[in-house]
């Protein structure tokens, strides 16, 4: 069954860049509500303009979804009222920012008390891929372009999330390589326990993910390009110091491990 997506929230919180991404991965229509104005040549933003906006959007989504697509309406959305007109089949809460930069908007908006994603960080490409996967289940493709994650990760760490969030922004699906090191020098997870671990931390994207043991791989070489490159994931500062040596010693003195 298609869906009626509306995506809602201040003006500035990330509404558009979010349904710029979602649609593709759904291949649905898009209804953004500058666009939708523009054509009906309408800039009447009071209570009565709005109300009328709503019930544009919800017209248009409608007939949309007869097309047989899913359709995303991205616009403010700011009053009960005007959500219980739009009937969105799953709603999405833009909760980035406290205020936007219309103060009459600020002023009228009231937060949902319902709703199916409730996003506080401006994160789109990741966001997008969640929510896809929540409405239409990921197909892994061996074919399709995928990115190589290369590690102990003993263990897995709020760095290598972000790592991994970075790195999957690139290509949709990550093959995750876990070197067979228990045992060897200060690693004593196996692989089994290392592949549970980066699971449940990456539920989330568990179709677009997959986990394989490899040697104790210690050299990368090629000859010449042939399809593909090494590129190193640069994040903050303050993630780049996280030890999981020092997690392991914390772990000791925990006697988790």
């Amino acid at each position: 069954m298609k869906k009626k997506i509306l995506i809602m929230g201040l003006p500035g919180a990330g509404k558009t860049y979010l349904a710029e991404r979602l649609a593709p991965l759904l291949d649905a229509n898009w209804l953004n509500a500058d666009k939708v104005r523009k054509e009906a040549d309408d800039w009447d933003f009071s209570p009565e303009g709005r109300q009328r906006q709503a019930n544009r959007m919800k017209n248009l989504a409608e007939k949309s979804i007869v097309s047989g697509k899913h359709v995303i309406a991205d616009f403010v959305c700011p009053t009960p009222k005007t959500r219980d007109d739009f009937q969105a089949d799953i709603t999405i809460w833009m909760d980035t920012i406290s205020e936007g930069r219309f103060k009459d908007t600020n002023k009228m908006f009231v937060p949902p008390e319902k709703y199916d994603f409730r996003i506080k960080e401006k994160n789109g490409e990741i966001w997008a891929m969640k929510i896809s996967d929540k409405i239409q289940e990921y197909q892994w493709d061996n074919k399709k372009p995928t990115a190589q994650m290369l590690g102990r990760w003993q263990p897995w760490h709020i760095g290598h999330q972000k790592l991994f969030e970075e790195i999957i922004k690139k290509t949709g699906q990550v093959n995750i390589m876990v070197r067979d090191v228990q045992g060897v020098g200060d690693n004593p997870f196996d692989f089994d326990s290392v592949k549970k671990n980066i699971e449940s931390a990456l539920v989330d994207f568990k179709k677009r993910v997959k986990i394989t043991l490899v040697p104790n791989l210690t050299n990368i070489c090629y000859g010449r390009g042939v399809g593909y490159k090494i590129e190193e994931i640069v994040l903050d500062a303050n993630t780049q110091k996280i030890s999981a040596s020092k997690i392991r010693d914390k772990m000791r003195q925990e006697g988790k491990l």
